[in-house]
Protein backbone atom coordinates (compact mmCIF):
# COMPACT_ATOMS: atom_id res chain seq x y z
CA UNK A 1 0.00 0.00 0.00
CA UNK A 2 1.52 3.50 -0.89
CA UNK A 3 0.11 6.93 -1.27
CA UNK A 4 2.50 7.63 -4.15
CA UNK A 5 -0.24 8.37 -6.49
CA UNK A 6 -1.86 10.78 -4.22
CA UNK A 7 1.22 12.87 -3.84
CA UNK A 8 2.05 12.57 -7.44
CA UNK A 9 -2.13 14.06 -7.88
CA UNK A 10 -1.04 17.17 -5.14
CA UNK A 11 2.31 17.65 -6.99
CA UNK A 12 0.04 17.96 -10.88
CA UNK A 13 -2.46 20.00 -9.13
CA UNK A 14 -0.56 22.61 -7.32
CA UNK A 15 1.82 23.04 -10.92
CA UNK A 16 -1.57 23.36 -12.53
CA UNK A 17 -2.26 26.36 -9.92
CA UNK A 18 1.12 27.87 -10.32
CA UNK A 19 0.41 28.32 -14.39
CA UNK A 20 -2.36 30.88 -13.53
CA UNK A 21 -4.91 31.28 -16.39
CA UNK A 22 -2.36 29.70 -18.91
CA UNK A 23 0.39 31.00 -21.00
CA UNK A 24 -1.92 33.56 -23.27
CA UNK A 25 -3.18 35.13 -20.39
CA UNK A 26 -0.10 35.50 -18.07
CA UNK A 27 1.45 37.43 -22.13
CA UNK A 28 -1.45 39.29 -21.74
CA UNK A 29 -1.18 40.33 -18.35
CA UNK A 30 2.75 41.23 -19.31
CA UNK A 31 1.87 42.76 -22.43
CA UNK A 32 -0.50 45.05 -20.14
CA UNK A 33 2.82 46.45 -18.30
CA UNK A 34 1.14 44.49 -15.19
CA UNK A 35 3.24 41.70 -13.04
CA UNK A 36 1.02 38.30 -12.10
CA UNK A 37 -0.22 37.62 -8.95
CA UNK A 38 2.71 35.32 -8.26
CA UNK A 39 5.18 37.76 -9.35
CA UNK A 40 3.93 40.40 -7.00
CA UNK A 41 3.87 38.25 -4.04
CA UNK A 42 7.65 37.25 -4.89
CA UNK A 43 8.73 40.61 -5.17
CA UNK A 44 7.06 41.75 -1.77
CA UNK A 45 7.97 38.94 0.72
CA UNK A 46 11.42 37.90 1.41
CA UNK A 47 12.95 35.33 -0.37
CA UNK A 48 11.51 31.71 -0.05
CA UNK A 49 8.81 32.86 3.08
CA UNK A 50 5.36 32.99 1.14
CA UNK A 51 3.26 30.08 3.12
CA UNK A 52 0.50 29.78 0.49
CA UNK A 53 -2.97 28.68 1.97
CA UNK A 54 -5.39 27.41 -0.59
CA UNK A 55 -3.57 26.34 -3.43
CA UNK A 56 -5.41 23.76 -4.49
CA UNK A 57 -8.74 25.61 -4.35
CA UNK A 58 -10.52 26.06 -7.85
CA UNK A 59 -13.43 25.04 -10.23
CA UNK A 60 -12.76 21.16 -11.59
CA UNK A 61 -14.30 18.66 -13.56
CA UNK A 62 -13.94 14.68 -13.60
CA UNK A 63 -14.56 12.25 -15.85
CA UNK A 64 -17.29 9.25 -15.12
CA UNK A 65 -15.12 7.03 -12.61
CA UNK A 66 -13.75 10.24 -11.05
CA UNK A 67 -10.74 11.02 -12.53
CA UNK A 68 -10.04 14.72 -12.90
CA UNK A 69 -10.25 16.00 -16.21
CA UNK A 70 -9.50 19.41 -16.03
CA UNK A 71 -9.33 22.34 -13.07
CA UNK A 72 -9.08 26.39 -13.24
CA UNK A 73 -7.46 27.93 -10.01
CA UNK A 74 -9.76 29.91 -7.89
CA UNK A 75 -8.24 33.65 -9.01
CA UNK A 76 -7.12 34.60 -5.64
CA UNK A 77 -3.80 33.78 -3.87
CA UNK A 78 -3.46 33.65 -0.03
CA UNK A 79 -0.96 33.08 2.22
CA UNK A 80 1.64 34.53 4.79
CA UNK A 81 4.98 35.20 4.72
CA UNK A 82 7.73 37.72 5.79
CA UNK A 83 8.65 41.52 5.27
CA UNK A 84 12.04 42.27 6.61
CA UNK A 85 11.52 39.74 9.17
CA UNK A 86 7.66 41.02 10.31
CA UNK A 87 5.14 38.23 9.97
CA UNK A 88 2.18 39.17 7.36
CA UNK A 89 -0.95 38.19 5.48
CA UNK A 90 -1.58 38.47 2.15
CA UNK A 91 -4.26 38.55 -0.51
CA UNK A 92 -4.17 38.98 -3.98
CA UNK A 93 -6.06 39.16 -7.02
CA UNK A 94 -5.51 37.02 -10.37
CA UNK A 95 -6.68 38.95 -13.00
CA UNK A 96 -5.31 35.94 -15.81
CA UNK A 97 -8.18 34.20 -14.84
CA UNK A 98 -11.52 36.17 -15.57
CA UNK A 99 -10.02 39.34 -14.49
CA UNK A 100 -10.62 38.85 -11.05
CA UNK A 101 -14.25 38.49 -11.61
CA UNK A 102 -16.82 36.57 -8.64
CA UNK A 103 -17.76 33.94 -10.72
CA UNK A 104 -14.07 32.60 -11.15
CA UNK A 105 -13.69 33.52 -7.14
CA UNK A 106 -13.99 31.20 -4.19
CA UNK A 107 -14.77 34.03 -1.51
CA UNK A 108 -13.98 32.33 1.23
CA UNK A 109 -10.47 32.44 0.25
CA UNK A 110 -10.22 36.49 1.07
CA UNK A 111 -12.15 35.92 4.45
CA UNK A 112 -10.21 33.40 5.33
CA UNK A 113 -6.78 35.75 4.51
CA UNK A 114 -8.80 38.86 6.67
CA UNK A 115 -8.99 36.37 9.48
CA UNK A 116 -5.69 34.94 9.61
CA UNK A 117 -4.52 38.02 10.06
CA UNK A 118 -7.31 39.01 12.54
CA UNK A 119 -6.17 36.28 14.53
CA UNK A 120 -2.90 35.84 14.47
CA UNK A 121 -2.62 39.54 15.04
CA UNK A 122 -0.63 40.69 11.70
CA UNK A 123 -0.64 42.59 9.21
CA UNK A 124 -2.56 42.35 5.89
CA UNK A 125 -1.57 43.51 2.55
CA UNK A 126 -4.23 43.38 -0.31
CA UNK A 127 -2.88 43.45 -4.13
CA UNK A 128 -6.39 44.21 -5.82
CA UNK A 129 -6.31 44.06 -9.40
CA UNK A 130 -10.28 43.41 -10.93
CA UNK A 131 -13.48 43.61 -8.86
CA UNK A 132 -11.71 41.74 -6.00
CA UNK A 133 -14.68 39.53 -5.36
CA UNK A 134 -17.35 41.75 -6.59
CA UNK A 135 -20.05 40.70 -8.64
CA UNK A 136 -20.42 39.42 -12.45
CA UNK A 137 -23.83 39.21 -14.56
CA UNK A 138 -22.40 35.67 -15.65
CA UNK A 139 -23.07 34.89 -12.32
CA UNK A 140 -27.33 35.48 -12.53
CA UNK A 141 -26.92 32.94 -16.12
CA UNK A 142 -24.75 30.39 -14.09
CA UNK A 143 -27.12 30.28 -11.21
CA UNK A 144 -30.34 31.26 -12.47
CA UNK A 145 -31.24 33.40 -9.41
CA UNK A 146 -30.25 36.83 -7.96
CA UNK A 147 -29.97 37.83 -4.43
CA UNK A 148 -30.21 40.49 -1.86
CA UNK A 149 -26.11 42.54 -1.86
CA UNK A 150 -24.35 41.35 1.01
CA UNK A 151 -21.13 42.04 1.58
CA UNK A 152 -19.20 38.08 2.95
CA UNK A 153 -16.59 38.80 5.62
CA UNK A 154 -17.29 42.85 5.84
CA UNK A 155 -17.31 42.31 9.66
CA UNK A 156 -13.77 41.00 10.23
CA UNK A 157 -12.45 43.92 7.04
CA UNK A 158 -13.60 46.40 9.47
CA UNK A 159 -12.40 44.68 12.48
CA UNK A 160 -9.36 44.45 10.98
CA UNK A 161 -8.66 48.22 11.01
CA UNK A 162 -9.17 48.49 14.54
CA UNK A 163 -7.23 45.48 15.47
CA UNK A 164 -3.84 45.35 12.48
CA UNK A 165 -2.12 47.51 9.73
CA UNK A 166 -4.21 46.93 6.88
CA UNK A 167 -2.22 48.19 2.88
CA UNK A 168 -4.05 47.86 -0.01
CA UNK A 169 -2.80 48.27 -3.53
CA UNK A 170 -4.75 49.07 -6.76
CA UNK A 171 -2.26 46.95 -9.44
CA UNK A 172 -4.74 47.41 -11.98
CA UNK A 173 -8.38 48.31 -12.87
CA UNK A 174 -10.38 47.66 -9.71
CA UNK A 175 -14.03 48.05 -9.39
CA UNK A 176 -17.07 47.52 -7.18
CA UNK A 177 -16.29 45.42 -4.09
CA UNK A 178 -12.53 45.84 -4.99
CA UNK A 179 -12.41 49.58 -4.88
CA UNK A 180 -14.66 49.37 -1.44
CA UNK A 181 -11.70 46.89 0.24
CA UNK A 182 -9.14 48.93 -1.47
CA UNK A 183 -10.14 52.11 0.41
CA UNK A 184 -10.71 50.27 3.95
CA UNK A 185 -7.34 50.67 4.97
CA UNK A 186 -4.58 52.28 6.52
CA UNK A 187 -2.50 52.89 3.69
CA UNK A 188 -3.64 52.42 0.18
CA UNK A 189 -1.60 53.37 -3.15
CA UNK A 190 -2.21 52.89 -7.16
CA UNK A 191 -0.08 53.06 -9.95
CA UNK A 192 0.35 55.93 -11.94
CA UNK A 193 -1.62 54.74 -15.68
CA UNK A 194 -1.80 51.75 -14.62
CA UNK A 195 -4.14 51.20 -12.25
CA UNK A 196 -8.21 52.40 -11.74
CA UNK A 197 -10.11 52.67 -9.13
CA UNK A 198 -14.12 53.07 -9.29
CA UNK A 199 -17.52 52.18 -8.34
CA UNK A 200 -18.21 50.85 -11.86
CA UNK A 201 -16.15 50.77 -14.89
CA UNK A 202 -16.55 52.23 -18.14
CA UNK A 203 -19.25 50.20 -19.85
CA UNK A 204 -21.40 50.87 -16.68
CA UNK A 205 -21.01 54.47 -16.93
CA UNK A 206 -22.00 54.64 -20.36
CA UNK A 207 -25.22 53.54 -19.75
CA UNK A 208 -26.11 56.47 -18.09
CA UNK A 209 -24.81 58.83 -20.14
CA UNK A 210 -20.78 59.58 -19.93
CA UNK A 211 -18.74 57.81 -21.98
CA UNK A 212 -15.01 57.88 -20.77
CA UNK A 213 -12.27 55.96 -21.06
CA UNK A 214 -11.05 54.18 -17.64
CA UNK A 215 -8.13 56.81 -17.10
CA UNK A 216 -10.63 59.46 -17.30
CA UNK A 217 -13.24 57.62 -14.81
CA UNK A 218 -11.14 56.76 -11.81
CA UNK A 219 -7.18 57.54 -12.52
CA UNK A 220 -4.48 58.62 -10.38
CA UNK A 221 -4.85 62.16 -11.11
CA UNK A 222 -8.58 61.95 -9.50
CA UNK A 223 -7.91 59.27 -6.81
CA UNK A 224 -4.82 60.99 -5.75
CA UNK A 225 -6.45 63.98 -5.12
CA UNK A 226 -9.46 63.47 -3.57
CA UNK A 227 -8.17 61.26 -0.68
CA UNK A 228 -9.56 57.78 -2.20
CA UNK A 229 -6.12 56.76 -1.95
CA UNK A 230 -3.34 57.72 0.14
CA UNK A 231 0.00 57.61 -1.99
CA UNK A 232 1.12 57.17 -6.02
CA UNK A 233 3.77 55.02 -7.16
CA UNK A 234 5.42 54.90 -10.77
CA UNK A 235 5.57 51.28 -10.59
CA UNK A 236 4.26 48.19 -9.33
CA UNK A 237 7.63 47.38 -8.12
CA UNK A 238 7.63 50.43 -6.18
CA UNK A 239 4.41 50.98 -4.43
CA UNK A 240 5.92 47.37 -2.77
CA UNK A 241 8.39 48.84 -1.83
CA UNK A 242 6.37 52.37 -0.21
CA UNK A 243 4.37 49.26 1.30
CA UNK A 244 7.48 48.07 2.75
CA UNK A 245 8.93 51.54 3.85
CA UNK A 246 5.19 51.94 5.68
CA UNK A 247 5.42 48.65 7.43
CA UNK A 248 8.87 49.21 8.96
CA UNK A 249 6.72 51.71 11.29
CA UNK A 250 4.18 49.84 12.32
CA UNK A 251 3.77 47.59 15.26
CA UNK A 252 1.83 43.91 13.94
CA UNK A 253 -1.10 44.97 16.16
CA UNK A 254 -2.32 47.30 18.77
CA UNK A 255 -0.95 45.17 20.89
CA UNK A 256 2.63 46.09 20.23
CA UNK A 257 4.10 49.67 20.56
CA UNK A 258 5.55 50.67 16.79
CA UNK A 259 8.84 49.52 16.56
CA UNK A 260 11.70 51.99 18.14
CA UNK A 261 15.32 51.43 16.16
CA UNK A 262 18.78 52.43 16.50
CA UNK A 263 19.15 56.60 15.38
CA UNK A 264 22.30 57.63 13.99
CA UNK A 265 21.43 60.89 13.92
CA UNK A 266 22.48 62.81 16.81
CA UNK A 267 19.70 63.86 18.78
CA UNK A 268 21.20 67.20 19.85
CA UNK A 269 22.16 68.19 16.01
CA UNK A 270 21.18 71.85 15.34
CA UNK A 271 20.64 73.41 12.44
CA UNK A 272 21.28 77.26 12.39
CA UNK A 273 19.43 77.86 9.13
CA UNK A 274 16.54 77.83 11.12
CA UNK A 275 16.70 81.00 12.46
CA UNK A 276 16.34 82.60 8.89
CA UNK A 277 13.86 80.18 7.51
CA UNK A 278 10.24 82.18 8.16
CA UNK A 279 10.00 85.81 6.46
CA UNK A 280 9.89 88.59 9.11
CA UNK A 281 7.02 89.67 6.71
CA UNK A 282 3.81 87.96 7.96
CA UNK A 283 2.30 87.98 4.32
CA UNK A 284 5.21 85.78 2.99
CA UNK A 285 5.16 82.24 2.56
CA UNK A 286 7.84 79.54 3.07
CA UNK A 287 8.76 75.92 2.13
CA UNK A 288 7.51 73.85 5.04
CA UNK A 289 9.57 70.99 3.89
CA UNK A 290 13.30 72.03 4.85
CA UNK A 291 12.22 72.31 8.74
CA UNK A 292 10.03 69.19 8.73
CA UNK A 293 13.22 67.65 7.06
CA UNK A 294 16.08 68.89 9.68
CA UNK A 295 14.34 68.39 12.64
CA UNK A 296 13.19 64.80 12.05
CA UNK A 297 16.12 62.12 11.53
CA UNK A 298 17.82 62.02 8.47
CA UNK A 299 16.00 60.59 5.45
CA UNK A 300 13.08 59.31 7.65
CA UNK A 301 9.83 61.65 6.65
CA UNK A 302 7.11 59.31 4.98
CA UNK A 303 4.65 61.53 3.45
CA UNK A 304 1.44 60.15 3.31
CA UNK A 305 -1.82 61.97 1.10
CA UNK A 306 1.24 63.85 -0.27
CA UNK A 307 -1.31 65.02 -3.62
CA UNK A 308 -4.23 65.61 -0.91
CA UNK A 309 -5.26 68.08 0.78
CA UNK A 310 -2.33 70.16 0.39
CA UNK A 311 -2.68 72.80 2.94
CA UNK A 312 -1.53 70.49 5.45
CA UNK A 313 1.54 67.81 5.37
CA UNK A 314 1.01 64.45 6.71
CA UNK A 315 3.17 61.45 7.30
CA UNK A 316 5.24 59.02 9.57
CA UNK A 317 8.81 59.91 11.01
CA UNK A 318 11.66 59.04 13.32
CA UNK A 319 12.56 61.26 16.14
CA UNK A 320 16.28 59.64 17.56
CA UNK A 321 14.77 56.32 16.42
CA UNK A 322 11.35 56.93 17.39
CA UNK A 323 8.22 56.62 15.61
CA UNK A 324 5.68 59.62 15.55
CA UNK A 325 3.26 60.66 13.24
CA UNK A 326 3.13 64.39 11.89
CA UNK A 327 0.93 66.80 10.86
CA UNK A 328 2.31 69.89 9.74
CA UNK A 329 0.62 73.48 8.07
CA UNK A 330 1.45 73.82 4.77
CA UNK A 331 2.26 78.30 4.22
CA UNK A 332 2.55 77.75 0.25
CA UNK A 333 -1.00 76.43 0.08
CA UNK A 334 -3.64 78.56 1.82
CA UNK A 335 -1.33 79.95 3.76
CA UNK A 336 -1.49 76.38 5.89
CA UNK A 337 -5.37 77.26 6.14
CA UNK A 338 -7.32 74.52 7.01
CA UNK A 339 -10.03 73.76 3.95
CA UNK A 340 -12.63 70.52 4.51
CA UNK A 341 -10.02 67.86 2.43
CA UNK A 342 -6.87 69.01 4.86
CA UNK A 343 -9.53 68.66 7.58
CA UNK A 344 -10.45 65.19 6.50
CA UNK A 345 -6.51 64.40 5.75
CA UNK A 346 -6.05 65.53 9.30
CA UNK A 347 -8.53 63.44 11.00
CA UNK A 348 -7.68 60.06 9.43
CA UNK A 349 -4.04 60.48 10.51
CA UNK A 350 -4.84 61.18 14.25
CA UNK A 351 -7.09 58.47 13.93
CA UNK A 352 -4.63 56.13 12.97
CA UNK A 353 -2.13 57.62 15.35
CA UNK A 354 -4.55 56.80 17.91
CA UNK A 355 -4.98 53.26 16.79
CA UNK A 356 -1.55 52.13 16.38
CA UNK A 357 0.15 54.39 19.66
CA UNK A 358 1.87 57.11 17.71
CA UNK A 359 3.09 60.22 19.84
CA UNK A 360 1.78 62.75 17.13
CA UNK A 361 4.34 66.19 16.35
CA UNK A 362 2.13 69.35 15.37
CA UNK A 363 3.77 72.25 13.87
CA UNK A 364 1.65 74.95 13.61
CA UNK A 365 1.23 77.92 11.06
CA UNK A 366 -2.59 78.04 10.75
CA UNK A 367 -4.42 81.36 9.98
CA UNK A 368 -7.25 79.57 10.51
CA UNK A 369 -9.98 78.12 8.23
CA UNK A 370 -10.29 79.04 4.77
CA UNK A 371 -12.78 81.50 3.85
CA UNK A 372 -14.74 82.27 0.63
CA UNK A 373 -17.94 80.81 -0.78
CA UNK A 374 -16.09 77.76 -2.33
CA UNK A 375 -14.96 76.94 1.47
CA UNK A 376 -18.58 77.63 2.64
CA UNK A 377 -19.87 75.03 -0.36
CA UNK A 378 -17.13 72.41 1.11
CA UNK A 379 -18.40 72.16 4.35
CA UNK A 380 -15.00 73.24 6.09
CA UNK A 381 -16.61 74.46 9.45
CA UNK A 382 -17.95 70.66 9.67
CA UNK A 383 -14.93 68.44 8.89
CA UNK A 384 -12.61 71.63 10.75
CA UNK A 385 -14.54 71.08 14.09
CA UNK A 386 -14.62 67.15 13.39
CA UNK A 387 -10.75 67.24 13.23
CA UNK A 388 -10.58 69.50 15.79
CA UNK A 389 -13.10 66.97 17.91
CA UNK A 390 -10.04 64.40 16.58
CA UNK A 391 -7.21 66.22 18.50
CA UNK A 392 -9.41 66.21 21.71
CA UNK A 393 -10.09 62.13 21.46
CA UNK A 394 -6.67 61.90 21.74
CA UNK A 395 -5.35 59.70 24.23
CA UNK A 396 -1.68 59.84 23.10
CA UNK A 397 1.08 62.12 23.67
CA UNK A 398 1.22 65.28 21.44
CA UNK A 399 4.30 68.14 20.98
CA UNK A 400 3.43 70.63 19.39
CA UNK A 401 5.78 73.23 18.02
CA UNK A 402 4.00 77.23 17.23
CA UNK A 403 6.12 78.24 13.91
CA UNK A 404 4.40 81.07 13.53
CA UNK A 405 0.46 81.66 13.20
CA UNK A 406 -2.47 80.01 15.31
CA UNK A 407 -5.76 82.09 14.85
CA UNK A 408 -9.62 81.19 15.48
CA UNK A 409 -10.79 78.04 16.16
CA UNK A 410 -8.37 75.83 13.80
CA UNK A 411 -5.58 77.66 15.46
CA UNK A 412 -6.68 76.66 18.60
CA UNK A 413 -6.62 72.58 17.66
CA UNK A 414 -3.03 72.81 18.02
CA UNK A 415 -3.32 70.96 21.03
CA UNK A 416 -6.32 69.53 23.76
CA UNK A 417 -5.64 72.47 26.00
CA UNK A 418 -7.30 70.88 29.03
CA UNK A 419 -4.83 68.24 29.03
CA UNK A 420 -0.84 68.85 29.45
CA UNK A 421 0.30 71.33 26.69
CA UNK A 422 3.88 70.40 25.45
CA UNK A 423 4.49 73.37 23.18
CA UNK A 424 7.22 75.01 22.19
CA UNK A 425 7.22 78.30 20.36
CA UNK A 426 9.82 80.09 17.60
CA UNK A 427 9.98 83.91 17.86
CA UNK A 428 8.42 83.94 15.23
CA UNK A 429 4.74 83.34 17.20
CA UNK A 430 1.92 85.15 16.12
CA UNK A 431 -1.54 84.21 17.71
CA UNK A 432 -4.95 85.44 18.32
CA UNK A 433 -8.49 85.42 17.87
CA UNK A 434 -7.76 86.73 14.58
CA UNK A 435 -4.99 88.82 12.52
CA UNK A 436 -4.75 91.69 14.14
CA UNK A 437 -3.92 93.51 10.61
CA UNK A 438 -7.31 92.93 9.34
CA UNK A 439 -9.26 93.88 12.42
CA UNK A 440 -8.53 97.10 13.24
CA UNK A 441 -11.05 98.93 11.01
CA UNK A 442 -13.98 96.97 12.40
CA UNK A 443 -12.94 97.34 15.77
CA UNK A 444 -11.81 100.97 15.63
CA UNK A 445 -14.29 102.42 13.27
CA UNK A 446 -15.95 105.07 15.09
CA UNK A 447 -12.40 106.60 16.61
CA UNK A 448 -11.14 106.42 12.55
CA UNK A 449 -14.33 107.98 11.47
CA UNK A 450 -13.92 110.88 14.58
CA UNK A 451 -10.20 111.26 13.95
CA UNK A 452 -8.56 114.24 11.71
CA UNK A 453 -6.06 112.03 10.32
CA UNK A 454 -7.13 108.61 10.33
CA UNK A 455 -4.25 107.18 8.76
CA UNK A 456 -1.63 108.29 11.37
CA UNK A 457 -4.17 107.18 13.79
CA UNK A 458 -4.68 103.38 12.48
CA UNK A 459 -0.68 103.46 12.33
CA UNK A 460 -0.28 104.70 15.84
CA UNK A 461 -2.96 101.89 16.71
CA UNK A 462 -0.95 99.37 14.70
CA UNK A 463 2.34 100.08 16.64
CA UNK A 464 0.56 99.42 20.20
CA UNK A 465 -1.06 96.56 19.06
CA UNK A 466 2.12 94.95 17.39
CA UNK A 467 3.80 94.81 20.66
CA UNK A 468 1.02 93.85 22.71
CA UNK A 469 0.96 90.63 20.18
CA UNK A 470 4.68 90.00 21.06
CA UNK A 471 4.84 86.13 21.98
CA UNK A 472 7.06 87.36 24.98
CA UNK A 473 3.61 89.05 25.87
CA UNK A 474 2.27 85.88 26.00
CA UNK A 475 5.39 83.66 27.61
CA UNK A 476 5.36 85.86 30.39
CA UNK A 477 1.49 84.87 31.44
CA UNK A 478 2.48 81.76 31.06
CA UNK A 479 0.19 81.46 28.34
CA UNK A 480 2.98 79.58 26.14
CA UNK A 481 5.28 76.90 27.57
CA UNK A 482 8.48 77.88 25.87
CA UNK A 483 9.90 79.87 23.09
CA UNK A 484 12.81 78.59 21.69
CA UNK A 485 15.96 79.28 19.08
CA UNK A 486 15.11 77.55 16.17
CA UNK A 487 17.99 75.67 15.57
CA UNK A 488 17.25 73.81 18.87
CA UNK A 489 14.05 72.37 18.02
CA UNK A 490 15.44 68.95 17.34
CA UNK A 491 16.74 68.81 20.71
CA UNK A 492 13.64 70.04 22.36
CA UNK A 493 11.28 67.54 20.57
CA UNK A 494 13.96 64.76 20.65
CA UNK A 495 14.00 65.15 25.10
CA UNK A 496 9.87 65.26 24.63
CA UNK A 497 9.66 61.95 22.60
CA UNK A 498 11.79 60.13 25.36
CA UNK A 499 9.21 61.05 28.10
CA UNK A 500 6.17 60.46 25.45
CA UNK A 501 7.20 56.93 24.28
CA UNK A 502 6.85 55.14 27.66
CA UNK A 503 3.83 56.46 28.29
CA UNK A 504 2.07 54.40 25.56
CA UNK A 505 -0.23 51.93 26.28
CA UNK A 506 -1.16 48.77 23.66
CA UNK A 507 -4.83 47.50 23.28
CA UNK A 508 -7.41 49.00 21.35
CA UNK A 509 -8.62 52.39 20.80
CA UNK A 510 -11.73 53.53 22.56
CA UNK A 511 -13.23 54.41 19.27
CA UNK A 512 -12.99 52.51 16.14
CA UNK A 513 -10.91 53.39 13.26
CA UNK A 514 -12.99 54.44 9.88
CA UNK A 515 -11.90 54.06 6.63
Amino acid sequence: MSWKKEIEEIKLRKSIALKLGGKDKVKRQHNAGRLTVRERISYLLDKDSFNEVGILSGQSSYDSIGNLKDITPANSIIGHGLINNMPVAVYGDDFTIRGGAADAAIWEKMISAEKLANDYEIPIIRLIEGTGGGGSVKSLEKDGYSYVPANPGWDVVVDNLNKVPVISLALGPVAGLGAARLVSSHFSLMVKELSQIFVAGPPLVEKVGEKLTKEELGGYDIHSKNGVIDNVAFTEKEAMDKTKLFLSYMPKSVYQIPPVIKSKDSANRVDKSLINIIPKNKRESYDIMPIIKSILDKSSFFEIGENYGLSVITGLARLDGYPVAVVANNPQVYGGGWTSNASKKIIKLLDFAQTFHFPILHLVDNPGFVIGKSAEKDATIRYGARALAAIYQLNIPICTVLLRKAFGVAGAANTNHVKYRYRLAWPSGDWGSLPFEGGIEAAYKSDLEKSNDPEQLKKDIEKKIKIASSPFRTAEKFLIEDIIDPKDTRTKICQWIKIAFPTLKTGASSFGFRP
